[in-house]
């Protein structure tokens, strides 16, 4: 332990140099605001296009290709897209294109390793943003003629054949060169973001790597006595009506002023909403009317940002803890929409989903993922960590005497325990909760890191031995492989059937 922080002794030799990200506001001209919407669309037309193809495919494979063992393709080609009707990809670089069949393939890696599902359909509506490799943009710096140093850089986009110029950006803070930028725009403003290396980094940017980092700061603070261990941790209670509230007695929330501006600015939306209905579909007013619309809910979504941030900031600059320990919420469950219900006779009856649907606004613009996300990678910058615990009944024990009854909590800020008669704020006894429950998962031993599950499905290839199958998927997607393979060599389907069952052939 040095200054109340976590030293890792294996983890100061395998020191090494990570990436950080940034995000700085574009400057760019009208005429180069129009050149890099033009590469957005065609870069999000490949994409949906890819994401076309591979539904088409996908809903003859049973039909067609398993029968005569074509597989469907899953690669990077975007050539064939360009075509007679699509003169307009031609004024655009060939490496947008690419790009856009790329994060295509990407996506589709991810949902074969089991992080998320096939790609879908990007829309025009929300944020828009365009990928850019080394071939199509660059740094020039600008030298101090007395010192040598670098004091900026100058954004240069574009190709030979299709140049765009150079673009303004506000650099807040140094950075090194990327390899590659995302600009992005939202709400009428541009921004510049990409990842790069970072002196100052030194947590690891692989999940294997973290996980090792995080069992191994588990175990340095199993070897203090639970005593030591209860002082250095920190429990943190997420609700409602006060955001955040933290076992010493601390509260986060909005300050007065932002949540009557947020109020004010959720009126404007409304009233430039209202007007957009009434202007004419697809003309410049109505467009102006939604970007007035966005750029007042953009309002709300910073000062969330901005809220997440310095909280985050606070709590883990405070050196007397170690350990924080937040409730582990399903926010995803916890706002879903309430299905629709009927009566015997089949008429639709009041199910409360306008009441439910405030409590989802009031719960997401609460910002408590942003919290734990922006406090778990703060925490392991500075040698700390941050674990969820069960939250189930957490509002209703005792601190004093563990005691869990509905009837301890009377309203929502008073809590009395009917075994010991203790008293105290409904919140901050939740979070003393949490953060005993955080010490009795520590000093258990269990496992802060979920195990990666292998699912594997086997094929017998004779009595006793049998043979993995590379990509194991759902037995009803099984049937043809999904590579790059020979064309030419028939992949069967591994849900047989006898061939009496068998459907022949349609000519």
């Amino acid at each position: 332990m040095r200054n109340g922080n976590l030293v890792y002794s294996w983890w100061e030799v395998y020191h090494r140099i990570m990436m950080n990200g940034y995000q700085f506001r574009l400057y760019p001209t009208k005429d180069q605001e129009q050149t890099l919407l033009r590469w957005i669309g065609c870069q999000r037309l490949i994409y949906n296009a890819k994401v076309s193809e591979d539904r088409y495919f996908r809903s003859f494979k049973r039909q067609f290709l398993a029968v005569v063992g074509i597989p469907v393709p899953i690669d990077q080609g975007y050539s064939h897209f360009k075509t007679e009707l699509t003169p307009f990809l031609s004024e655009v670089p060939s490496q947008v294109l690419r790009n856009g069949a790329v994060l295509w393939k990407q996506a589709y890696s991810r949902h074969f390793q089991g992080l998320g599902g096939r790609p879908k359909f990007q829309k025009r509506s929300g944020e828009q943003s365009v990928w850019l490799t080394s071939e199509l943009f660059s740094f020039e710096p600008q030298v101090d003629r007395e010192t040598g140093d670098i004091l900026r850089y100058n954004l240069q986009v574009g190709t030979r054949k299709f140049p765009v110029g150079e673009m303004d950006y506000v650099s807040h803070r140094q950075h090194e060169l990327p390899a590659s930028i995302h600009i992005s725009v939202r709400a009428g403003k541009w921004f510049l973001s990409f990842s790069a290396k970072d002196d100052t980094v030194t947590v690891p940017d692989n999940d294997r790597d973290r996980e090792a980092l995080i069992e191994a700061a588990a175990q340095e603070l199993r070897q203090l006595p639970a005593d030591a261990l209860a002082a250095r941790t920190c429990g943190a209670d997420r609700g409602v009506a006060k955001p955040l509230a933290t076992s010493d007695g601390q509260v986060y929330d909005l300050s007065p002023v932002q949540k009557k501006r947020i109020e004010k600015k959720r009126e404007q939306k409304k009233k430039w909403q209202r007007r957009a209905a009434r202007r004419k579909k697809g003309s410049k007013n109505q467009k102006k009317a939604y970007r007035k619309a966005a750029r007042y809910q953009q309002y709300e979504a910073n000062v969330r940002k901005e809220y997440a941030h310095q909280t985050s900031h606070a709590l883990v600059a405070d050196d007397r803890y170690t350990l924080y320990a937040f409730e582990d919420l399903k926010i995803q469950n916890m706002t879903r929409r309430p299905k629709a219900e009927q009566d015997e006779k089949g008429r639709w009856v009041p199910n409360g989903a306008k009441a439910k649907a405030g409590l989802n606004r009031v719960i997401l613009s609460s910002a408590w993922g942003q919290v734990v996300q922006y406090t778990e990678y703060k925490a392991l910058r500075a040698g700390k960590l941050v674990i969820k615990v069960p939250f189930a009944y957490s509002s209703q024990e005792c601190a004093a005497c563990g005691y869990t009854h509905s009837d301890n909590r009377l309203t929502q800020a008073e809590f009395v325990c009917r075994r010991c008669g203790h008293t105290d704020n409904a919140d901050h006894n939740a979070a003393v909760v949490i953060a005993r429950r955080g010490v009795t998962k520590i000093l258990s031993g269990v496992l802060l890191t979920k195990p990666k599950k292998t699912v594997r499905m086997r094929k017998t290839v004779g009595p006793e031995r049998s043979k993995p199958v590379q990509f194991a998927q759902k037995p009803e997607e099984t049937d043809i492989r999904r590579d790059a393979g020979d064309p030419c060599v028939a992949h069967k389907s591994m849900i047989q059937e006898t061939p009496a069952a068998m459907l022949e052939t349609p000519a």
